[in-house]
């Protein structure tokens, strides 16, 4: 026979083979081959002895993999904590406490003229009462970020409701109105938001489709859109972000994206 393998073979004397497969996460990683070059026949029970010994491999590499995985996992998770604190600080900062300032600009700007002109210090006083509305509801926006408030308090069909009422694209929504877990809500939010966040920003879609569903063991949201595809969930630390969230819920997402096929963002859950 030709090739390297069989030259090796020839080469080295060798009279008898056996190999066995290792295979991890379901697909084969390597293999591992012993040869003898007695005339005599390998013992019988070696292929079994072999075998035993590649599925050690396996798992050893399966677990080196996964504990790396883990730790990858971990300091994302820690950066995406620290760069959320920023940024709420930031947004703090320049926004409502800069309205607050304000306001209290206004608020003694009023008391000095209560008395010696009433009609400007009405004046001043509207103005602050405008800004603490907007103060408000940037607070409020804020505040949805961290955790949607129609989530906790209406369930999760309500507030991909309130997410999706002003997209920019034609969304079209499928979900239960039967409540789940609220972490299991919540990541689903997170998903949907994010997935709709990309399609509107990257996909260049036009339509979007949200569909939720559960069964006795398992729940799913899927997020579909009719845009140019080609995401990259190893680039993308949104989506990364995903996968951080859904596998902290011992849950499963998926991506598929081909080009000019549009993405499908389907985050399984089990309850």
């Amino acid at each position: 026979m030709p090739g390297e393998a069989a030259e090796d073979v020839r080469k080295h004397g060798i009279r008898s083979i056996v190999a066995a497969p290792v295979f991890v996460s379901g697909a084969i990683w390597g293999a591992l081959a012993v040869g003898t070059t007695s005339a005599a026949p390998l013992e019988d029970g070696v292929e079994d002895r072999l075998t035993g010994f590649a599925d050690l491999v396996s798992l050893a590499v399966s677990n080196a993999q996964a504990w790396e995985s883990l730790l990858q996992s971990r300091a994302r998770i820690v950066e995406a904590s620290s760069e959320e604190r920023r940024r709420l600080g930031r947004n703090l900062h320049d926004g409502a406490q800069q309205r607050l300032v304000t306001v209290l600009t206004f608020l003694r700007i009023a008391e000095g003229r209560l008395t010696s002109d009433t009609a400007t210090a009405r004046e001043v006083l509207s103005k602050a009462i405008e800004e603490i509305v907007a103060a408000n509801h940037e607070l409020r926006e804020l505040a949805r970020g961290l955790h949607p408030v129609a989530l906790s308090e209406r369930g999760l069909d309500m507030a991909l409701r309130s997410l999706t009422r002003n997209a920019s694209l034609d969304v079209t929504l499928d979900v239960p109105e039967e409540r789940m877990p609220e972490p299991v809500e919540a990541a689903m939010y997170y998903v949907a938001a994010e997935a709709l966040a990309n399609a509107t920003k990257y996909a260049e879609a036009e339509c979007v489709e949200i569909v939720v569903r559960r069964t006795a063991t398992h729940a799913w949201v899927e997020v579909a859109d009719d845009g140019r595809g080609g995401a990259d969930p190893v680039a993308g630390s949104g989506l990364r972000g995903l996968n951080d969230r859904v596998e902290a819920l011992r849950g499963q997402l998926e991506i598929d994206s081909a080009p000019r096929r549009g993405t499908t963002i389907r985050a399984t859950f089990p309850l």
